[in-house]
């Protein structure tokens, strides 16, 4: 008798216990089939990062390109990422390749016109297009402000240019007079002479196209 009571018993204490357990595994599955959707959807959502490109906010259309980009830091200041955060001047400062330049833009005293400015595409030479020049003449120009400016505002277009405007474009600069570009998926040229080397390098203020040549303005 009392083993059939205990038998009993344990039948109605499992009769109990079922819905509970079947409500907990229901609950269970409700929350695996939402994090399952919530990672399914996690995985399908590019990260904010992977869905940028190159510096800033460039997308990956916007990527610098060009043979010389590869010697650009990785990282730091003068990396691209670091580039985009800094205006124009102070950019190029911290590219170890852009130095001559960056002498020239002191010298000339336009550190705060290219900084402050908005919107604008610079042709920055390489210390190697500079190297091209000889030497007396180069000192000669770092010496002559006046001279020096009109050149340099020469690389210096009001406006910032896709490398697409570049295919056959033609431009007013801060100097006065107009340069020419051409050329086609990412092989540009300015002026029929200076090669564009790393190109679509995004500042703080402005669009750089690193050059291998400098560029004389007509007299």
């Amino acid at each position: 008798m009392q083993t059939r009571i205990r038998r009993i018993a344990v039948t109605v204490a499992a009769a109990a216990v079922l819905p509970l357990a079947l409500s907990a595994c229901s609950d269970d599955a409700g929350d695996s089939s939402k994090t399952d959707s919530g990672s399914k959807a996690s995985a399908s959502a590019p990260a904010s990062g992977d869905s940028m490109a190159g510096s800033g906010s460039a997308s990956a259309g916007d990527e610098p390109f060009g043979p010389a980009c590869a010697s650009v830091p990785k990282n730091g200041a003068g990396s691209f990422d670091g580039m985009a955060k800094d205006p124009v001047a102070t950019a190029a400062s911290n590219n170890p390749a852009l130095s001559t330049l960056v002498t020239a833009v002191k010298k000339a005293g336009l550190v705060d016109t290219l900084n402050n400015a908005q919107n604008i595409t610079v042709f920055a030479p390489t210390d190697d297009a500079f190297a091209k020049i000889p030497k007396a003449d180069l000192d000669k120009v770092l010496n002559d402000k006046a001279t020096l400016t009109k050149i340099l505002t020469y690389h210096v277009v009001g406006k910032k240019l896709t490398p697409e405007n570049l295919e056959n474009g033609s431009f007013d600069t801060l100097a006065k007079s107009r340069l020419t570009t051409s050329g086609s998926d990412g092989s540009y040229t300015v002026n029929d002479s200076a090669k564009v080397v790393c190109g679509n390098v995004k500042t703080a203020n402005a669009d750089v196209y690193i050059i291998d040549t400098v560029l004389m303005p007509k007299s």
